[in-house]
């Protein structure tokens, strides 16, 4: 195992976020208030993500932030139903969204099609604006992320983030998330110059480990746990801080590798308990959260939206991953029987 000093794509392309941001806030703010005014004459019931992979995971994020800020269930609605399955589904007066880097999975695209024929209004958050799912869906906000040549997706991650939030705002007419999304790209700038680099050789030596989030953490700790297999071979999966104490603490042993997010929110005297009860069975606990350095404490940008601080803890964790990755001699532009666009029925 070896520490390699070397620039990959996936670090070049993790690092492009912040000006993806400032391109996407800024081309997409007419389409959120265009949404926004829809649903003012058309109240939704309903919202259902419909997603896989790493989109997926900002799904879980956008169920989060959504049902926080907005009132509304949102459910994500499995690929499956639409593609294979094909049942009628009361739809009507719902919010379906899509998510996807290529927009070009075959079942992503049969649910669109799926939804809007059983009476859903279908929005497309995708990078590649010419693509199936944009020629089908009611309305497309697109992630101006430009190419990512990286297997590894980073940058288009964290714009599908970017753009649940900003949609959320305006639907929302929250002054403070529309504050939020401002500052945003300022504060992944600061998020990508954090020095992450003490967890590298102890996550690198690990073959499985835990990540750990909750409520808008959450999605960024399925996301990290999946880059540690993508990238790197390590079996990681990932809890939530409450999940973790019904069961899967009992895996947890002596110098046990755990990576946990907790955000400033009403979930962190939950996580910081779990963290101490970790501590104490001898796991090996790194934490990304506010407040002063210590031995296990990663740092973030401090004072931010706890809808935000997310997106800037996933933007250090791509740093630190890619060097988890060359620290175990594994090219993280190319992880092994993976390829770039995943098509499935």
């Amino acid at each position: 195992m070896t520490e390699i000093a070397q620039t990959t794509l996936m670090e070049q392309e993790a690092r492009e976020a912040a000006d993806v941001l400032d391109r996407q806030f800024a081309a997409n703010q007419s389409i959120c208030e265009t949404l926004a005014a829809r649903f003012q004459e058309h109240p939704l019931r309903l919202i259902a993500t419909c997603a896989r992979g790493s989109s997926d995971h900002a799904a879980a994020y956008a169920k989060y932030l959504m049902e926080t800020s907005l009132g509304l269930p949102v459910t994500s609605s499995a690929p499956s139903i639409g593609s294979i399955y094909g049942e009628s589904m009361a739809l009507s007066d719902c919010l379906f969204v899509v998510i996807s880097q290529s927009g070009k999975s075959p079942d992503l695209v049969a649910n669109v099609d799926w939804a809007k024929a059983n009476g859903a209004f279908v929005l497309a958050i995708v990078n590649v604006e010419d693509s199936p799912v944009t020629e089908r869906a009611d309305l497309v906000l697109p992630l101006h992320a430009g190419p990512e040549n990286s297997v590894a997706a980073t940058k288009t991650y964290i714009a599908s983030l970017a753009a649940i939030l900003q949609v959320t705002a305006y639907l929302s007419g929250r002054d403070d998330l529309k504050a939020a999304v401002k500052a945003l790209p300022d504060q992944l700038r600061e998020a990508a110059k954090l020095d992450w680099s003490k967890a590298v050789i102890p996550l690198a030596a690990a073959d499985d480990l835990l990540v750990v989030g909750r409520g808008l953490g959450f999605g960024i700790a399925l996301e990290a746990a999946l880059k540690f297999k993508e990238t790197s071979s390590i079996h990681a999966e990932a809890f939530s801080s409450a999940e973790l104490m019904h069961g899967p603490l009992a895996i947890v042993r002596e110098r046990y590798p755990i990576l946990v997010f907790s955000q400033e929110d009403e979930t962190r005297a939950g996580v910081r308990e779990l963290v101490g009860k970790l501590r104490d069975k001898g796991a090996r606990v790194f934490v990304a959260e506010p407040g002063d350095a210590d031995q296990g404490r990663l740092p973030v940008v401090p004072d931010m939206h706890p809808a935000t601080a997310p997106l800037a803890m996933i933007q250090s964790f791509y740093l630190l991953v890619n060097q988890v990755a060359l620290a175990r001699d594994f090219d993280p532009d190319h992880p092994p029987h993976l390829r770039k666009v995943t098509e499935t029925q």
